[in-house]
């Protein structure tokens, strides 16, 4: 099967003396969904931000396939003034729209709404939903459940193990019982 994501010998930092790692490999296929584990300011969403080629390593290389991203603060993945299906329908189709909002428990109707006007757990799924509904090759998850309570994180977790068939998913998180129990590999940074 061919590979999702590949790092090889990726090394960063924003100084040379204070890397934030250093000759990290590993690969990702479709099917797989591996963890990234590290304390604050290990470089976690800084690997994603290598990822999305928003930074450039300083050494190794990386080779990625499409890609989508669900962001640990749902706030800061929507533009306040625009509602939240103009902002899905920006980047994606909205053909699988209601089978999704069914499955990740989001009202359809709470997508007509601004940013503003949903709890953070509701803007997560919506998040989600947005990335989900872009088909991408890779998921790229940021603490996507933190905003959720234990019995939604549950479903929100299943819901994206489920699609493992069609991408593979890389997971940041704090939470080791989380990445235990659904993560193929976990990489600690």
């Amino acid at each position: 099967m061919q590979n999702i994501l590949e790092i090889e010998k990726l090394s960063f930092g924003y100084t040379q003396e204070n890397l934030l790692f250093q000759n990290l490999s590993f690969t990702l296929k479709k099917g797989e969904l591996k963890a990234i584990v590290g304390k604050s300011g290990a470089g976690k969403s800084t690997l994603f931000e290598l990822i999305l080629g928003n930074l450039k390593p300083l050494a190794g290389t990386l080779k990625v396939a499409s890609c989508s991203q669900v962001f640990q603060d749902p706030y800061s993945s929507f533009h306040p003034s625009y509602t939240l299906i103009n902002q899905i329908e920006d980047v994606t189709s909205l053909e699988d729209l209601q089978k999704y909002c069914r499955l990740i428990n989001v009202e359809r109707i709470l997508l007509d709404k601004f940013p503003h006007e949903l709890s953070g757990g509701q803007l997560q799924r919506a998040s989600i939903l947005r990335a989900i509904l872009m088909k991408p090759d890779l998921l790229l998850l940021d603490e996507p459940t933190s905003a959720l309570d234990n019995i939604i994180e549950l479903e929100v977790m299943q819901m994206l193990i489920s699609h493992l068939d069609s991408m593979a998913m890389l997971l940041i998180t704090h939470d080791m019982d989380l990445a235990s129990w659904c993560a193929d590999e976990i990489i600690r940074i």
